[in-house]
């Protein structure tokens, strides 16, 4: 499903050059759950931005199933976001002014070949499986940090992505929440969404077929899990 092969990524300003990535190499399966792990600053969320089409590798090859994605135009890119990729980020993103419901259908917008009648029961059918439909018209602010997420994953997987993203979404959230909503991801791997997800917590990352651990903008180590 998709393949990394040789990902470099540098920052350059006036006086200085950063290299958030080096030499990357990276490869996974449809329907696979990944975890990321490493400090602060390792690389791990410009992994992710470049996995999500949001930034682009100063060098090297990103092919996302039989497209070399770094070689597609910015409303290409646009596109493949709305139809392929599913983002949850720690910080929720929700749109304060408007209600739940109308959160969630932002991300049909521009899916012109979807009817009222199709996108209404989308956005139903996905806060029933996240467990917030009680929750359609209330605001995001009045809701808790676990349903804000959950809200957000709803928001996610309503354009039914092939690939979900999280940057650390339990890092706003007590343990028990965090841990709900590992399961919630859990269910939808089960499904056959592939995801991908940076975290700090050894815990959080157990929930994964397999944990690689970055530094430096390298990858340190691989384990995959094993099955009985």
């Amino acid at each position: 499903m998709i393949r990394l092969s040789h990902i470099n990524k540098i920052y350059r300003t006036a006086e200085v050059e950063t290299t958030a990535l080096r030499d990357l190499n990276f490869q996974m399966h449809s329907g696979e759950f990944v975890a990321f792990m490493g400090p602060s600053g390792c690389g791990k969320s410009t992994f992710l931005n470049i996995l999500g089409t949001l930034d682009r590798p100063s060098s090297g090859e990103y092919w996302l199933g039989e497209r070399d994605v770094t070689l597609l135009s910015e409303a290409q890119l646009l596109d493949l976001r709305k139809t392929t990729i599913g983002f949850i980020f720690q910080n929720f993103n929700l749109i304060n002014d408007i209600n739940v419901f109308d959160n969630v259908a932002l991300a049909l917008r521009y899916h012109r070949n979807i009817s009222t009648q199709e996108r209404k029961h989308r956005v139903t059918e996905a806060l029933e499986r996240m467990k917030v439909s009680h929750r359609a018209r209330h605001l995001p602010q009045q809701l808790s940090g676990g349903q804000q997420q959950r809200v957000a994953i709803a928001r996610a997987v309503v354009t039914r992505p092939k690939l979900l993203l999280a940057d650390e979404p339990t890092g706003n959230l007590d343990s028990e929440t965090g841990e709900d909503v590992m399961r919630l991801l859990s269910e939808l791997n089960q499904t056959g969404t592939a995801i991908v997800i940076v975290t700090h917590s050894d815990a959080h990352a157990e929930c994964a077929d397999r944990i690689i651990r970055m530094l430096d903008g390298v990858i340190l180590s691989e384990n995959t899990k094993e099955f009985a």
